[in-house]
């Protein structure tokens, strides 16, 4: 079943999390693919703009709030340097995502004195990464108690935590993805993640932040949905785990990207991408969408970032809506929607508790709630039983073994998504794909005109398949597909590290750098999406036929 992203923060050394940063904006600088945002060629992010308040860019909608913040002094004090323990300062927030005018409370822990917090909003910010928003007087720290474990289901939860700290989300706070940094010296730093969002936004294109993802794969204590420690405490499976927690908690500090899990591998590139061409662009998380389903309603195009794997009820109700209304979605990563939770309260506020059995007999809702509320193994168990093929166009198919990449095979280089590229059909784009992907069902018949964009083989013996094998090979596909009746277009890239790819070389002279041609398509993709339901401009024909093997 699904595996993080083998290239994520959480599978590399703290010692190398520097090293990382500096690629990135190395990357971000020095592949020119990625242009300055331009309306007509005109604008460059460098200085402040008169622009109308939103407009056609030659990458997508740009927004002239977005340009002029990116133009704002930008800074790196954000980043947390090589040799820092990793454990010498941790926290977390009461809440994932905020609103202006809104308190957020701070539990850290930490054995120094004195420790303060910073808060940084991520973009680009001519190369600096982040601008900093907010800092917080000097605080005296406090060597929080250990965490309680709830071993009926395996939650570590630090509601014995002391609040140590309080943020007010004032207007200076512009909306978007930061990093609350806590420094308590200079070995001694971490962050707290936190999505500042509009209820009132109306931007083309929203980014769903993977707040149930991360926590879904937070060890934080010695549990998570994927790995526990100690003996079984329901059934005796090997995979998952019998020792795994079935509820996690967000009142925990994340264990690895010092605080920030995978945000920095698996969103932040494409967030830095679109922040650097001045799209209009804002931001919610997934607890977002599934508090306020109608948050879709103002947006023409829905951003899912690598490995979203797990959806809540409201949530795909909300996508299913908003699908039929023409909303524009691209799944970035690979096994988006396979996971099914949901949320519950805990001490310290609504929705900080994801739920997830895994298998639907241990869930004490079974056979006592609705279907949609109780966890199976996945979406298309039972009694839920409700395939995501409809929303997405291809299943999950599995997963490459740790620090393999495969490229990525192109099947349809007529399509406007490789437009500028010089792709052809059977072109191979080096070291594109890794850890999990997705294929198409040749069987199924929704979506019926399913476009099979990228059809690129992973060998067996390079990974696990949990799917359809063909001529002794699982494929990764990148598929599009437009709805009928409301035109709203989906894409799928097939492959969990699509975003941590855009930003993998600092030289667009290196043969074996994909991201200049990843780039271009990234802007293909939110400039076609940017104009509205894209069926209505590039409705999708179906190329399965020429693609799948017969009888597959």
């Amino acid at each position: 079943m699904p595996r993080r992203n083998s290239r994520g923060i959480g599978r590399v050394s703290y010692l190398l999390i520097s090293v990382y940063v500096v690629l990135l904006v190395a990357a971000l600088v020095n592949v020119k693919m990625w242009s300055s945002p331009s309306v007509g060629g005109a604008t460059s992010a460098a200085t402040t703009t008169t622009l109308p308040a939103t407009s056609f860019g030659a990458n997508g909608v740009v927004s002239r709030a977005i340009i002029n913040e990116n133009a704002l002094p930008g800074t790196t004090s954000w980043q947390i340097p090589a040799g820092t323990s990793p454990t010498a300062i941790q926290g977390f927030a009461n809440a994932t995502n905020a609103q202006v005018g809104q308190n957020v409370d701070f539990y850290v822990t930490t054995q120094d004195p004195t420790y303060h917090l910073e808060a940084y909003r991520m973009g680009w910010y001519q190369g600096k990464g982040a601008r900093l928003i907010w800092t917080s007087q000097l605080q005296h720290g406090i060597n929080q108690p250990a965490c309680p474990v709830d071993t009926s289901v395996n939650m570590v939860t630090c509601y014995n935590w002391k609040i140590s700290a309080v943020m007010l989300v004032s207007q200076k706070f512009v909306p978007g993805d930061y990093l609350i940094k806590l420094v308590a010296g200079p070995t001694a730093m971490s962050y707290i993640p936190l999505t500042i969002w509009d209820p009132t936004s109306t931007s083309t294109y929203v980014v769903v932040n993977r707040s149930m993802v991360e926590q879904g794969w937070n060890t934080y204590g010695g549990f998570s949905f994927y790995a526990g420690t100690g003996p079984c405490i329901i059934d005796s499976s090997s995979y998952p785990v019998c020792n795994r927690a079935r509820v996690v908690s967000f009142d925990r500090p994340y264990d690895t990207g010092y605080g920030s899990s995978d945000f920095l591998t698996n969103e932040y590139p494409l967030v830095a991408l679109m922040e650097k061409e001045g799209l209009d662009v804002s931001y919610i998380t997934d607890i977002t969408l599934a508090t306020y389903p109608n948050v879709l309603a103002h947006h023409k195009v829905l951003i899912s970032l690598d490995h979203d794997e797990t959806w809540t009820y409201e949530e795909r109700v909300a996508l299913q809506n908003a699908q039929a209304h023409g909303l524009n979605v691209v799944f970035f990563g690979a096994a988006a929607m396979v996971r099914h939770a949901r949320l519950e309260p805990s001490i310290l506020g609504l929705n900080r508790q994801v739920v997830d059995y895994r298998n639907s007999y241990e869930d004490p809702l079974n056979g006592k709630a609705a279907a949609g509320q109780v966890t199976g193994n996945t979406w298309e168990s039972p009694p839920a039983s409700w395939s995501p093929l409809p929303q997405i166009g291809v299943q999950y198919s599995g997963y490459l073994a740790p620090n393999v990449f495969v490229p990525m095979v192109v099947s349809d280089a007529k399509s406007w998504v490789f437009q500028n590229t010089g792709l052809t059909n059977g072109s191979s784009l080096p070291n594109v794909i890794a850890s999990d992907f997705d294929h198409v069902i040749a069987s199924n018949s929704e979506p019926a005109n399913l476009d099979v964009l990228g059809h690129s083989p992973i060998p067996i013996n390079e990974g696990t398949a949990s799917g359809t094998t063909w001529n002794g090979m699982s494929y990764s596909d990148m598929v599009y597909f437009t709805n009928p009746v409301s035109h709203a277009g989906t894409i799928d890239t097939g492959n969990n590290v699509w975003v941590g790819d855009l930003n993998r070389c600092t030289t667009a002279t290196d043969p074996t750098c994909a991201a200049p041609a990843l780039i271009t398509i990234t802007n293909n993709i939110l400039r076609l999406f940017g104009r509205g339901p894209a069926g209505l401009y590039e409705p999708s024909v179906s190329n399965v036929a020429s693609i799948v093997p017969a009888g597959s």
